[in-house]
C-alpha cells in the first residue's frame, strides 16, 4: 500500500453550533464538495467507510448521493480513534483493488444533538462489554470524557513535574493558528495563557480551555489510487504510512490498570508502524496535527510519536516551538480546540491543504505531514506527502509552482492555491516500546 494511494480531494460544511439540518444532509453536503474537489462524480464511487459512531449508513448516503453500486463499505470503532483509519481502511480497498475510488466521511451534531460531554447513564448498563467496563468507573463519578482524562493528566503532572501552564499553551497555540482561518468557530479569537488559566475547572486538573469544542458539522475525504489522482485537478497527498493499534490492558479511555498510568501506548504501537512504512523518522515531519480533545493528551502524544523522550514534552513546546514559525508546528488549523470537533476529520483535511500549499497557516517546506486520531482509545494515524517527483504531472514542481484550484467549503467554492513546503529515531534501553530522540547540534 504504501505509496501507491492518495486524498485526491477533501469537503466540508461550514462549522457550528446548531446546523439546522439532519446529519444525513451534513454527510452528503460534505461528500458533494470533497467530490467537487476531486474532480469525480458520485458516479465514480464505490466504496464508502464511516464511524462506528456515524448515524448515516452508507446505504443511505449512497441513496442520497446517487451511488448505483457500492462494492467496498466499512466502520470503525472507537470513536475519535477511527479518524485516520477511516484512511487507512479506504487505502487498502483501493491498493487491493477491492475499489477504486472510497469516500471517507463524519457528520455529526455533537453541540446541538446528543452531547458527548454530558453523563449518560445508561451506558454504565448496557448488556454490553462496554457496560460492564463503565459499570467499574460510572458509579465513582468518571462519566464524562474529561473527568476520564483528568486522571491521566494529574499522574502525568505527579510524574514529570508538568503544570497547568503547560496544558495551557497547547490552547494558546491552536486558538491563535484558528484566529487566521476563516472557517474555524474560533475565527479572531486567540486566547491569553492568562485566559486560560482563568477558565473555570472542568474536571481538576482540566480547566474548561483544555477541552475541545462541541461542534455540527461535516468532513469528507475522497481516496483513489496514485496513478488516477495525479490526473485529477488538486494535487495528491500521498499516504505515504497508515496505521491502527491497541495497547496491553487497552480500554476506552479508563486505562487505568497499567503499569504506567501516565502513557499512551498505544500510540506508540501506530508510531512504529508509521515511522517504518514510511522510512521516516519524527526530524524529518514539518508539520502535524494531533488530536486534541483534551491538552494533556497533546503532550503524551508528541512523546509517544518519539519528538522528544518520555516526560520532556513540556520542555518541548516551550518558548513557542508549536506555533508558526517554530520547530514543530502543530494543528494549523486551530484543531478541535479552535476550528471544530468533527472527530478529528478536520485534521486529516488540514494536512492535505499542507501538502496541497493552501492552508490558511501553511507552513514552509515540502516535508510530509503526520496526522493522529483519537486519543485514550484504540487509535490509527497517517503520515501524508507529496508525490515523488517523477510521478508530478508535467511542469509541476514540487513546493515551487502555484496552480489555481478551486477549494471548497461545505458546497460553495472559492479560490485557493495549489503549491506545497532534527534528532533521529534510536533506541534506548528500556523504552523499546516507545522511539526516542537523540538531541540535534
Amino acid at each position: 500500500m504504501r505509496g501507491g494511494t492518495a486524498i485526491a480531494g477533501i469537503g466540508a460544511t461550514e462549522f457550528s453550533k446548531d446546523s439546522g439540518r439532519s446529519e444525513l444532509r451534513l454527510a452528503v453536503e460534505a461528500i458533494t464538495a470533497a467530490l467537487t474537489d476531486a474532480g469525480l462524480a458520485a458516479a465514480d464511487v464505490d466504496g464508502l467507510v464511516t464511524f462506528t459512531m456515524d448515524g448515516n449508513a452508507e446505504i443511505a448516503v449512497a441513496r442520497e448521493l446517487g451511488v448505483r453500486e457500492l462494492r467496498f463499505f466499512s466502520q470503525i470503532g472507537y470513536g475519535g480513534g477511527a479518524a485516520c483509519a477511516t484512511v487507512a481502511h479506504a487505502a487498502m480497498a483501493v491498493a487491493t483493488g477491492t475499489a477504486d475510488v472510497v469516500v471517507c466521511y463524519r457528520a455529526l451534531n455533537e453541540r446541538s444533538g446528543r452531547r458527548f460531554g454530558q453523563v449518560a447513564a445508561g451506558l454504565a448498563g448496557a448488556a454490553t462489554t462496554a457496560g460492564i467496563d463503565n459499570g467499574w468507573h460510572y458509579p465513582m463519578g468518571l462519566a464524562t470524557p474529561a473527568a476520564t482524562v483528568a486522571m491521566v493528566a494529574r499522574r502525568y503532572m505527579h510524574e514529570y513535574g508538568a503544570d497547568s501552564e503547560d496544558f495551557g499553551r497547547i490552547t494558546v497555540a491552536a486558538r491563535r493558528h484558528a484566529a487566521n482561518n476563516p472557517n474555524a468557530w474560533f475565527y479572531g479569537r486567540p486566547v491569553t495563557l492568562a485566559e486560560h488559566q482563568a477558565s473555570r475547572w472542568i474536571a481538576e486538573p482540566l480547566r474548561l480551555l483544555d477541552c475541545c469544542q462541541e461542534s455540527d458539522g461535516a468532513v469528507a475525504i475522497v481516496v483513489t489510487s496514485l496513478d488516477r489522482a495525479r490526473d485529477l485537478p488538486a494535487r495528491p497527498a500521498v499516504i505515504a504510512a497508515a496505521a491502527q493499534g491497541s495497547g496491553p490492558g487497552q480500554y476506552t479511555m479508563t486505562s487505568y490498570y497499567r503499569d504506567d498510568l501516565a502513557a499512551l501506548p498505544e500510540m506508540g504501537v501506530v508510531a512504529r508502524q508509521l515511522w517504518r512504512q514510511a522510512g521516516l523518522a519524527p526530524a524529518d515531519v514539518r508539520t502535524a496535527m494531533l488530536y486534541d480533545h483534551f491538552t494533556p493528551y497533546v503532550l503524551i502524544q508528541l512523546e509517544e510519536l518519539g519528538f522528544c523522550p518520555r516526560g520532556e514534552a513540556k520542555d518541548f513546546i516551550a518558548d513557542g516551538a508549536i506555533e508558526l514559525g517554530g520547530r514543530l508546528p502543530l494543528n494549523t488549523h486551530g484543531g478541535q480546540l479552535g476550528e471544530a470537533y468533527i472527530h478529528g476529520m478536520n485534521g486529516i483535511a488540514e494536512a492535505v491543504r499542507q501538502v496541497r500549499g493552501t492552508s490558511v497557516n501553511q507552513v514552509p517546506g515540502d516535508g510530509p505531514v503526520l496526522v493522529t486520531a483519537g486519543t485514550g482509545v484504540p487509535t490509527s494515524a497517517l503520515i501524508l506527502s507529496l508525490p515523488p517527483r517523477s510521478l508530478m504531472p508535467d511542469g509541476q514542481e514540487a513546493g515551487v509552482q502555484l496552480l489555481q484550484v478551486p477549494q471548497l467549503i461545505g458546497i460553495g467554492i472559492r479560490t485557493g492555491v495549489n503549491g506545497v513546503g532534527g534528532p533521529v529515531v534510536v533506541d534506548i534501553p528500556g523504552h523499546r516500546d516507545r522511539p526516542q530522540v537523540r538531541r540535534q547540534r
